[in-house]
Order: C-alpha cells, then structure tokens, then sequence
C-alpha cells in the first residue's frame, strides 16, 4: 500500500481497529456485563466482525494485515470488518438494539452516564488507570467502560517553506501575532493563508480541541459543566473561536468555503497551495505523506502548538481520541477483549499514525518531537465531568464537537449569514445557561 494509505488520520484509523460487530460467535454463557482478557490468548475463539469507517482500508487490505499479525497470537479469533460511511450517525441507530458490535467506538454523542447501559466492564479504574492514560473518559462509578485508542495534541499544521518565505520563523505566541503571520503568507506568497474544511464539516469541529491549549488549564474542559458562559471574554472557547472567526473576516481562508475538499487540502498544503490549518496531530503523518507523494521533502510540513502562551510557554493538552468499548450483549467478550488488548498494547498502530500511545511510559511519537524540544508544557486535559458537559450540550443544542456551530461561525464571518460573533456568542451562552438551568 502507499504511504499515503499507511499513514491514514488517527481519528478514523481508531474507529477502525477496534470497533467489531455484534454476532458472528457462540461462545458459552451469552451475554455479559464484563469482559475479561482470555487466559491464554492462543485458546482464545470467537469471531468478530469490525465495524469501521474507514471503508477504503477495507478494500485496500490495511485492515487484514493488522488482523493477520493478530492473528499470529491469537490463531482462533477470526475478525472480520463491515465498512460503515456514516459510522457515528449508523452506529447510534444501531445501538437501539443488542446489535451494535462485539467491540465499537462510542459515538461522542452518547453520553458517559449511558455507558453502563450499553457496555461491558473493563475493570477498576484504580487499576487499569496505573497502565494507561486517558481512562477518566470511559469511566463510571470507578468502572472503566471505554479505553482511549491513543491520545492527540490540536495545533496547526503548516507548510514551512511557504511561511519562511513570508518570514514567519518563530510560532506566533499570540492570535494577533498568528493573523499577522497569515497576511503576510497572503501578501508575500499569494497562497490561501489558511483552509477551513468547511464543506467536509468535520475537520471544523476539530476547533474544540484548542480547549486548555489558551488558559494552559487542565480543567479546561470540566469547567464547561459549572460555567454559565463558556463564551466569556478569555475563556478557551472565546479566544479560539475568535480566531476562526477573524481568520475568515478578514479574508485569510479560501474564497469559497463551500467548495472546499479534505482529500485535496493534504496536496494543496504539501504544494504550497494553502499555508495552514488546524487539525489533531494525527494529521501530520497524513500531510508529510502528502507532501512525498507530491515530490516535496516531508520536512516542509510544519506544526504548531495553538498561539497563546501562559508564563511564556505554550501548552498542549493530550486529550484522548475516540473511546473503545465491549457491547454488552456480545457473544464474544473474551475474543473481543483479546482485540483491544492487542491493538493498544502490541500493535504498532499508535505509532503507525504518530498518536501519543495509551500506555503510559510509551514515548512521544516523533511528530511532537519539535514541540518536546521547544519546551512546549504536555498536560493531560481531564476528562472528569465529560459526561456532563456531554449531557448539557445535546440538551443545549450547541453541538461542540459537531460541524454546523462553527460552521454558522464562518458564514456569519464571510458575510453568508446575519448577526455578528458577539450576537453569537450572546445566543451560545444563552442555550448553555437554559440547559444547566433545566438540569442538562
């Protein structure tokens, strides 16, 4: 396979490797409620079948060669995979039955307090949290439902040729230093400064992950749950949600959002076609494949913490990429645990997609080896009230890690909508108190 293949977005690679289908299997005592690791893996039986996302990985054979090497240990499992466009929006659908997978990734939609009601047992937080990071997200009550395929940083991904030839050397510590960076990418190279991804929609959402990366505040994201405004003047969500808006006021995204396409946005960055864009740090393997596709030295890829600083450091809170769990009502508890255990314990798929590895101890992957070098401040975001704030968002309608928010944001930027970022701020805050006032 091409390297471009290889070196697929984490994000979705995750949802592929340790998401399976319900059936398929007849192991002894049906269903359960905990799903422990099979005493001796190479005994281990059952067959379950995954369901993905990432359709083209299921027709190109990535998929099969990291079921093969599992297979080398656990001869007995057969795993199978069903491609699936619209994974989160089919999946949720699913799980109005028993048949939504051996295995899964959770829709982020669900909320953490609903885990216990679908998923099995992983074990005592106390002791699955002294292994892996990131656990506070698939926890309930000290249970551990979900474990997190591996963790991410959020920045900018840039095309370092085109910003030296606009000569931006040194990161932008602030918005104001970053738009200035931009309009001068603009003026001096003629590149599209910075590319939304609107019409994808998904890689927007990406947005959410600046939350903690400006106060430097590893509560950053449980706050959400106790605060009334999370749109207030210095808050996480003002500040960055200010800076796409700004970006698109004043012209430093494509022309035409409407038309854009994430496929083509890894060659057009890798060309010097556009200068930046702000993504999870699974994208740069993707971006730098890109780059050597198009006969660029993958060093002219780029990436940048978000532009702000506290006591003159930038901060990159980790947070965790999707949450895997056990269906409950799967046949195949053992066979299914099997997988996961092997997929974040052996396989090489963290560091396949340059993810920051769920096993604790495991080093940085060497796409953030210029942040480490830089003395950039890694922090775990906490993920205690992330059911909560969950809880609150769909009951507000907001949709933070949804598309169509910042979206609307865009088009009111680009003149394509009515009202001002203020009046929009006003009506987000206004949503988010009426849903903690009515209890989430």
């Amino acid at each position: 396979m091409d390297m471009q293949r290889k070196a697929l977005a984490g994000a979705t690679l995750a949802a592929v490797l340790l998401t399976a289908a319900c059936g398929g299997g007849t192991s002894a005592g049906g269903p359960s409620a905990s799903a422990s690791a099979p005493t001796d893996p190479a005994k281990a039986t059952g067959e379950i079948t995954v369901l993905t996302n990432r359709t083209d990985m299921v027709t190109d054979g990535t998929l099969a060669k990291y079921a093969a090497e599992f297979n080398k240990t656990h001869p007995g499992i057969t795993v199978k995979f069903d491609g699936i466009t619209d994974y989160e929006g089919e999946v949720k659908i699913r799980m109005n039955t028993e048949n939504y997978g051996d295995v899964l990734l959770i829709p982020s939609t669900v909320s953490r307090d609903d885990y216990p009601k679908f998923f099995s047992s992983l074990g005592p937080a106390a002791e699955l949290s002294k292994k892996y990071q990131f656990t506070e997200k698939g926890t309930v009550d000290g249970t551990v439902y979900g474990l997190t395929s591996f963790g991410v940083v959020n920045g900018f991904v840039y095309n370092k040729d085109l910003w030296a030839k606009a000569g931006v050397t040194e990161w932008p510590k602030t918005p104001a230093e970053f738009l200035t960076a931009l309009q001068a990418v603009k003026d001096k190279t003629g590149a599209i400064p910075y590319y939304t991804n609107y019409k994808d929609g998904w890689p927007l959402s990406g947005w959410q992950g600046a939350m903690g990366a400006i106060t430097c505040d590893p509560k950053a994201n449980d706050k959400l749950a106790t605060s009334r405004d999370p749109w207030a003047a210095g808050s996480d969500l003002n500040v960055s949600d200010t800076l796409l808006f700004d970006i698109v006021s004043r012209k430093l995204s494509e022309p035409d959002p409407t038309t854009t396409n994430w496929e083509d946005s890894k060659s057009l960055l890798a060309n010097g076609k556009i200068s930046s864009m702000f993504l999870g740090s699974w994208s740069i393997v993707q971006m730098r494949a890109a780059a050597e596709k198009a006969g660029k030295s993958p060093d002219s890829i780029g990436y940048m913490p978000f532009p702000a600083q506290v006591n003159g450091k930038f901060c990159a809170p980790t947070t965790p990429d999707y949450v895997y769990a056990i269906n409950k009502h799967s046949q195949n508890q053992q066979a299914a645990r099997a997988w996961l255990d092997w997929v974040l314990d052996k396989s090489t798929f963290a560091a396949d997609v340059q993810g920051i590895s769920s096993v604790r101890g495991a080093p940085l992957p060497t796409a953030l080896k210029p942040f480490e070098a830089a003395g950039v401040e890694f922090f775990e975001l906490s993920q205690a009230d992330s059911g909560k704030v969950t809880t609150i968002d769909n009951a507000a309608e907001v949709g933070l890690t949804k598309p169509e928010y910042r979206q609307k944001l865009v088009d009111i930027a680009r003149g394509a909508a009515k009202g001002d970022l203020a009046g929009a701020f006003r009506e987000l805050a206004g949503k988010w108190a009426e849903a903690m006032a009515l209890g989430g």
